[in-house]
């Protein structure tokens, strides 16, 4: 029988994206300094913190607290204990939902960005392995932590082509067009996007002499507290500004179509064609509800369930003096304290549970939760 723990205490690693927020005021690092570790953070007041990574992927990976060993090295030593036997048929020999299970502090815009499916991920892994790391998709969730905005998904045509009667906009409609449909809105995407700066700036210029109520009737972003975001594989979006928890399958495969340096985009007419304009990019379908889970024995548990097989998302949301008993999964479940103080318990030990702390559960390993305080914790399962 392995000696491997079951149960451990891990940190994970943050990173420096501009996009990110400054000092303290960006939660990946607040929590990522809240760990005690082998490399502990000391947060700069002008530095960037973007993500707080912490899967097995080789970017930016999590370690074990005790050892400082990188968890794919913990994993890799004992696969069918720590994953469990029907996650490593399924999915192989990695953790399927961690390449970054990921703290983001935004400040400011990530680039316009879809992920390719597994088909021409596969393809464009093998063309350019060095920008497209793996052969995977990459569907994900995003639960925003604090005020989140952004630009996801497409409203109806009928609420986008009255835009484009603006006299700087009307060059992208293609020629002919009598009635929009996707294909019509794919190459309005098309031509913006290759579009001159010069011709960027005039756009520009044209929409400030719009009047705000016309503009202001477009409704264009989302700025939430409690949004829960599910993208699949060729969705597109753009984060401008928040604190969200993300999870996803693992790839870290991303196409980039704007809002990044024009050298270092991938080209245009890939960008939009692998785009999905379907229903399912609606702007009313890209929520994801929680639904009372009984995952959890006590009743304090929410799952968020994602349309694939690689993970769902638990939240466990406790008052003080209270437990929540979490069953056995197939597969290995992360999880992280956002908020509170308490323990958890399982594989014969108790450990402190505090904001910032993350834990690996392994397969088949039941645990229970107790708070001292409030206590909020997130948690990617494969069940």
């Amino acid at each position: 029988m392995s000696s491997t723990p079951r149960l451990f205490q891990m940190t994970g690693t943050c990173n420096n994206y501009p996009w990110g927020k400054k000092g303290r005021e960006s939660l990946a690092a607040r929590l990522r300094a809240k760990t005690p570790s082998h490399t502990d953070l000391t947060i700069q007041h002008d530095e960037a913190y973007s993500e707080l990574w912490f899967g097995d992927y080789p970017d930016y990976p999590a370690r074990v607290v005790e050892s400082g060993r990188p968890l794919a090295e913990v994993i890799a030593n004992d696969r069918e204990g720590l994953l469990g036997s029907d996650s490593v048929q399924r999915f192989g020999e990695n953790m399927p939902f961690l390449p970054k299970d990921q703290i983001l502090s935004i400040a400011k815009a990530l680039p316009l960005q879809t992920h390719p499916n597994k088909s021409l991920a596969a393809k464009l892994h093998q063309l350019h392995p060095d920008k497209f790391p793996d052969a995977n998709h990459k569907p994900e969730i995003a639960v925003a932590l604090s005020r989140f905005e952004l630009f996801a998904g497409w409203k109806e045509i009928d609420q986008i082509s009255p835009l484009f009667n603006l006299p700087s906009l009307r060059q992208f409609v293609p020629e002919g067009t009598r009635e929009w449909d996707a294909e019509t809105l794919r190459n309005v995407v098309r031509g913006l996007l290759k579009a001159d700066e010069q011709t960027v700036q005039t756009i520009g210029e044209d929409l400030k002499q719009q009047s705000d109520h016309d503009l202001n009737k477009l409704d264009f972003r989302q700025s939430v507290a409690d949004l829960v975001l599910r993208l699949q594989s060729q969705h597109s979006a753009i984060y401008l500004s928040g604190d969200i928890l993300e999870c996803m399958a693992r790839s870290n495969n991303m196409l980039c179509g704007g809002l990044y340096p024009v050298a270092d985009r991938d080209d245009i007419d890939l960008f939009c064609d692998s785009l999905l304009m379907d229903a399912t990019t609606g702007v009313n379908n890209l929520r994801l509800e929680g639904k009372r889970s009984s995952d959890g024995a006590r009743g304090h548990t929410t799952i968020y369930q994602p349309p694939i097989s690689e993970f769902d998302v638990l939240r466990v949301d406790l008052a003080a003096g209270q437990e929540e008993i979490l069953k056995r999964f197939k597969g290995p479940m992360v999880a992280m304290v956002i908020s509170g103080q308490g323990k958890i318990v399982g594989d014969g030990k108790e450990l402190e549970a505090k904001e910032g702390f993350i834990f690996f559960v392994g397969a088949g390993t039941t645990c229970t939760l107790r708070a001292h305080v409030s206590l909020q914790v997130f948690a990617a399962v494969v069940r």
